[in-house]
């Protein structure tokens, strides 16, 4: 019976919430609409992203190739909106004929993909998809053949065994030592922003900002009756109610006056489907999305009132502003051409000196959630992180600024950790949040805003 009241009470308590967002879900894009940016975003940075990336790197020609259901990852980001997958095997060919002309996009395939790969095979001449892709290497005769293998950066790594053992079937010697690997460029490709991307990147970061701010409202929590996993499950049904997705599961913690310390492992793995919300506790949300191609991660913390309360204690404000002074530290450390084991490095020396107790892990996004780019700590790696942490910073990349600082609580006897993410974009002169990030808690009047 009680089972039955609490699930009828979880869904009054979403009804609300529905109502209450009307504005946020009629701002988002409908699927036709989001194809079409989703299309426009694509062919405007082959044209202002990629050919300097491919300058960069030295790079003549680069082959993606994949097949249906076993996508590289690289490939997934180059596909036109209506390809939810590759068809059958699909191989990206992009060349770069120098002397400044633009680059040639080819697709070794039956039919063209997208606006952008034309079809440069014909199956009734050469029936072997390869030797067409070995014909078409031939006639543009590129000094680098890069493809996409990496030992560190999984993202970069996409050509199957198989796929390259067939590949090389078909070439020549002489192309075969041409074969290098494309990681720096793929990485290029995947961390750069381009100016039109970042014109929709605030809105997105907004959306994701207002559903956390939902979520953590009266309308979704009763104190002693909501779950943590209430909670949880309420944020991805809005996601879905308003025709999105996330690219991990949510997680709420709690912290509060007891005698429990601090896990950081428990906080976003292992917390307890059973934890009750109750007056006076410090609820810390970690939470993403997905749309348009870019994802956001966003970590931000509510105060669940007590009775009489009408703010948060100073003491837990206090703390919070030491959370938003080591995002200042870090921000700080984004020069361009440093690595990510030097602004950590940095930063976490400069933090001490300020006598705050840091730890930071925070990660390029964009077309990925945990994107490819310079490692910027990792929860477990505060000495830095080897290959990946040695990746140099460039202008026009995005991070989740993801850290905590612990802060003692004298009137809880106990250490908390203030765990904050925001995304931030990085111009080449300064690290910018995207979107504002939470300077203040968010307020959870249970008694008067129900």
């Amino acid at each position: 019976m009680q089972k039955i009241i609490k699930g009828l009470l979880f869904i009054l308590f979403i009804l609300p919430a529905s109502t209450f967002a009307d504005d946020l879900k009629n701002s988002i894009l409908s699927m036709r609409e989001r194809a079409e940016v989703r299309n426009a975003l694509l062919k405007d940075r082959f044209q202002t992203v990629l050919p300097q990336i491919m300058k960069r790197n030295n790079m003549d020609m680069w082959i993606i190739i994949a097949r249906e259901y076993n996508e590289d990852p690289v490939i997934r980001t180059m596909l036109p909106a209506t390809w939810l997958n590759a068809r059958r095997r699909t191989i990206l060919v992009i060349n770069d004929p120098g002397n400044e002309q633009p680059l040639e996009t080819y697709a070794i395939a039956r039919y063209d993909v997208g606006e952008i790969f034309k079809k440069a095979w014909d199956p009734e001449a050469q029936p072997n998809q390869y030797e067409a892709l070995n014909d078409l290497i031939k006639t543009k005769n590129p000094k680098t053949i890069g493809i996409n293998k990496s030992e560190f950066f999984a993202q970069t790594d996409g050509i199957t065994a198989t796929e390259l053992e067939l590949f090389k079937a078909v070439l020549s010697k002489k192309n075969i030592r041409r074969i290098v690997s494309a990681e720096k460029v793929a990485i290029g490709w995947l961390e750069t922003r381009s100016d039109k991307e970042m014109k929709y990147y605030p809105k997105i970061c907004r959306i994701a900002h207002d559903i956390i701010k939902e979520g953590f409202s009266a309308n979704v929590i009763t104190p002693g009756v909501t779950t943590t996993d209430d909670v949880v499950w309420w944020y991805r049904e809005r996601i879905r109610d308003l025709n999105l997705v996330t690219w991990f599961h949510p997680s709420v913690d709690i912290q509060r006056a007891d005698n429990k310390n601090f896990d950081f492992l428990e906080a976003f793995s292992k917390a307890k489907p059973e934890n009750v919300i109750r007056p006076g506790d410090l609820l810390h949300v970690d939470f993403g999305i997905t749309y348009l191609s870019l994802n956001t991660d966003t970590q931000q913390h509510a105060y669940v009132l007590m009775p009489g309360e009408s703010r948060t204690p100073d003491y837990l404000n206090k703390a919070f502003s030491i959370g938003n002074r080591l995002q200042d530290i870090l921000t700080d450390q984004f020069k361009t051409g440093r690595t990510g084991n030097e602004m950590l490095l940095t930063a976490l020396q400069q933090a001490k000196e300020e006598e705050i107790n840091p730890q930071i892990y925070t990660h390029p996004i964009g077309y990925y959630g945990h994107g490819s780019g310079p490692t910027i700590g990792m929860w477990d790696k505060q000495e830095g992180v080897p290959v990946n942490g040695d990746y140099p910073l460039f202008p026009n990349t995005a991070y989740s600024i993801e850290l905590n600082a612990k802060v003692n609580i004298a009137a809880w006897d106990k250490e908390v950790a203030i765990m904050l993410e925001e995304d931030a974009f990085f111009d080449g002169e300064k690290c910018e949040y995207i979107d504002p990030r939470q300077t203040e808690m968010i307020v959870i009047d249970w008694e008067t805003d129900k």
